[in-house]
């Protein structure tokens, strides 16, 4: 890949490098003949228009023949006859401009689509050649084709990482924004997964490769961007047929001027003012723009035909696990006897659980790092294969696994028991801990749906989306259970990969489909539909390779982002045409009047090119959305998740503390309820301040409207309200503790508090990756 990509590029230089040549040719033939025509030399101003256009049509005339050779025939042909015409009638100014029109609209042209392609040419032109190997305890300079898994690698700062692996040190500073479009730098940890094409943003690091090059992430894309660079937009084609009927007419229309003037010169006229340079340059440069745009935001679109179906679909499916779902198991409760900390059973399972490469074990070592847990070494560990694992942690005989394989070393209890009906929940799965033989408490774990599903859903309609599918191969029940909140147009449960893919071909009598999934047996769904979408950050290769479109972030709200892109570029190419092309007509209509000389006529028609290509352009940036613009930057919404993630403890202990004061004496209810309120004020209610008197102002201010956010505010009036009440009700206690009654309406209060607080926090999760910059 390395040699042909490297040909490649020898021969665009080349290229680039005679067109820049044959240009300078003419401008300076130009100028040459400009200078003798203000010495009244007109014969060698002649000579030099005449000179300059007799080059650049030699070089065009060989350019027709090996396209003809080839089986191609283009409009290239209308600005040959004219600069044939030009030294024919004697017209050598005329025919230099329309040399240099010809010249000039080749380096446009190649300039647009540098510009456009400028994303996807970042991406290949990154691939790393070399790499540092570790080799007999000494670091040797290897070809990265030569590198296989189980290699100790050496990364170098601002070096490209050139295989998947993992990290051996800690504390990896790493750049994705070449994968993922994300501009911030992400932290690594020793155990975690790098992927190849990632840039090392901080100090060198060494790293255990997991596939060779070939196999890895970054090359399977660089193999995505050269088909996507290869593949020719039907756009395209239907512009490229469109483009010789309009060679047919010019040449009736120039045939008919001259029969019915006389006059060889309005022929001429109409065949310089001719050339349609909107459809064969600008229809090709908006929709690259649009490919190129969405390669920046993370979505690498497989060619301008993929970008055009996008603009078209009319019925989405979409997976389950992975797609609508986040794809991982996460900690969403916890529950432990009274007189434990929830925070130190978690740190302790977690503990444990760093030896075990079980997909449970790794989702609670997680939850406990997000959380800032600091964990300890195990010893003495031993697993049951997809049951549990024992161990030591801190001198306590810790116990981690399945309701089977706990209640194993413990004896029954009324907590036991009590945990056991806890346990048992739709979608989750349990996870109990045990320390020293007693029954700790237990863990429940979900693959939740992404926060952004609901409005992605509500955004797909908008876009002209008319039906959406929920394909997965989950029980009929949970899938009814999305359907019941997401508003799904249709389900079908317990398929088998070959039945994806006859969903996709009945649902494809409503119209295009497009089918969204991360899975290898999602693949043939994927091959079959009219758009395949693979959701590739931690997806299946197979995915990747029979999809149309690969979203290289975890982000479902990128798909939408890639259809407003697709729409858009689609648009600006037909304006392009519409009004380059109408422009065009009126043009040879004047010109075959009589109306315009060639000259005049060359010098209208250069114009309509570059306003037609600018126009194009236009596709690689976002839609004018008028002054009043709310935006939040990528790093401001990072910023406000990492808050609301840090609050998560503060949320979590709200309910431990329930659960704690339900069996706890009269004086301990006091120190719980006392301890959880100075937590809110200490941590929870000076956040939200910070929302209403800093954020919530500047995003009003940005939008013009004084009412944005005031649902959201009053949503902080009433977290302030019922914490306030906490306090009252806590106050009221007295010294002989809580009545029944007052136990029942501090729960009650504190299970409302809990509720509102998560609701809040998933409205402002929305409405920030709804504001964040595009």
């Amino acid at each position: 890949m390395g040699r042909s990509r490297a040909s490649e590029l020898l021969f665009q230089k080349g290229e680039r490098l005679g067109k820049r040549l044959l240009l300078a040719a003419i401008v300076a033939a130009l100028l040459l003949g400009a200078v003798a025509w203000l010495a009244r030399r007109p014969d060698l101003s002649a000579s030099f228009w005449a000179a300059g256009t007799a080059v650049i049509l030699a070089s065009l005339l060989t350019e027709i023949a090996l396209s003809i050779g080839k089986r191609e025939f283009g409009l290239d042909l209308i600005a040959a006859l004219a600069m044939t015409g030009a030294l024919l009638l004697g017209e050598y100014l005329t025919g230099s401009i329309v040399a240099l029109m010809f010249t000039g609209g080749q380096a446009l042209e190649d300039f647009a689509q540098s510009r456009a392609r400028r994303e996807l040419t970042a991406l290949l032109d990154r691939v790393p050649r070399t790499a540092a190997r570790y080799a007999d305890g000494r670091l040797q300079e290897v070809s990265v084709d030569e590198l296989k898994p189980g290699d100790r690698v050496l990364i170098r700062h601002g070096e490209v990482v050139p295989v998947d692996g993992s990290v051996l040190d800690d504390n990896v500073v790493l750049d994705e924004s070449a994968l993922t479009g994300e501009a911030l730098p992400v932290r690594r940890r020793s155990g975690e997964p790098v992927t190849s094409g990632t840039t090392n943003a901080g100090d060198a690091f060494e790293m255990l490769a997991s596939n060779s090059a070939g196999d890895s992430t970054y090359a399977a894309i660089a193999r995505l961007v050269e088909a996507a660079r290869a593949t020719k937009a039907p756009m395209v084609r239907l512009a490229d047929r469109y483009a010789l009927l309009f060679l047919a007419v010019t040449l009736l229309l120039a045939g008919a001027a001259w029969a019915a003037s006389g006059q060889a010169i309005r022929a001429l006229a109409v065949l310089v003012i001719a050339t349609p340079c909107p459809l064969i340059l600008a229809v090709p440069v908006a929709i690259i723009s649009g490919v190129s745009r969405c390669a920046g935001k993370g979505v690498l679109v497989k060619g301008g035909g993929a970008l055009e179906m996008l603009a078209r679909m009319k019925t989405v499916i979409l997976d389950k696990t992975g797609t609508i779902t986040d794809g991982r198991a996460r900690l969403i409760e916890v529950k432990s006897r009274t007189d434990l900390n929830p925070m130190e059973m978690l740190r302790l399972a977690a503990s444990l659980d760093q030896g075990s490469h079980h997909v449970i074990a790794r989702a609670l070592v997680a939850a406990a790092r997000e959380r800032g847990l600091s964990l300890s070494a195990p010893s003495g560990s031993r697993e049951a294969a997809g049951s549990g694992v024992t161990g030591r942690v801190d001198g306590h005989e810790i116990a981690v696994g399945g309701w089977d394989f706990v209640s194993a070393r413990i004896d029954e209890t009324a907590f036991s028991r009590e945990i056991r009906e806890w346990i048992r929940r739709d979608g989750t799965v349990s996870v109990l801990v045990a320390e020293d033989g007693v029954l700790a408490g237990a863990f429940l774990l979900a693959d939740e749906v992404r926060p952004e599903a609901g409005t992605v859903l509500r955004q797909l309609r908008d876009a002209g989306v008319a039906r959406i599918v929920l394909a997965t191969g989950d029980r009929t029940e949970r899938a009814e259970s999305l359907q019941s909140f997401l508003g799904l147009d249709s389900i079908v449960a317990e398929l088998k990969p070959e039945d994806k893919t006859r969903v996709v071909e009945a649902e494809r009598a409503a119209g295009p489909v497009m089918m969204v999934g991360d899975g290898v047996n999602d693949a043939p769904a994927l091959a079959a539909a009219d758009i395949g979408v693979a959701m590739g950050a931690r997806g299946a290769a197979a995915s990747s390779e029979a999809a149309d479109i690969v979203i290289l972030v975890d982000r479902l709200d990128r798909l939408v982002s890639a259809i407003r892109i697709a729409h858009r570029s689609r648009r600006i190419a037909l304006e392009s045409v519409y009004v380059g092309m109408g422009l065009s007509a009126a043009g040879m209509i004047v010109a075959a009047l009589g109306y315009l000389t060639p000259v005049q006529g060359a010098l209208l028609q250069e114009a309509i090119d570059v306003v037609a290509i600018l126009n194009a352009l236009r596709a690689l940036g976002g839609p004018f959305r008028g002054w009043r613009i709310t935006r939040l930057s990528h790093a401001e919404l990072l910023e406000l998740e990492a808050e609301h993630r840090a609050l998560l403890d503060v949320v979590d202990e709200i309910r431990h503390t329930t659960d704690r004061i339900q069996h706890a004496s009269k004086s301990e209810v006091r120190n719980e309820l006392a301890d959880l309120d100075a937590l809110l004020r200490r941590h929870l209610l000076p956040h939200e301040r910070r929302d209403d008197e800093e954020l919530y102002p500047r995003l009003r201010r940005q939008a013009g409207t004084p009412d944005a956010f005031a649902g959201m505010s009053r949503t902080h009036m009433e977290i302030q309200r019922q914490v306030h009440s906490l306090t009252s009700l806590r106050k009221c206690l007295g010294d002989h503790g809580p009545s029944p009654t007052q136990r029942y309406e501090i729960q009650r209060l504190l299970h409302g508090l809990e509720a509102i607080i998560r609701l809040h926090f998933a409205q402002e999760q929305e409405i920030y990756r709804l504001l964040e910059g595009e």
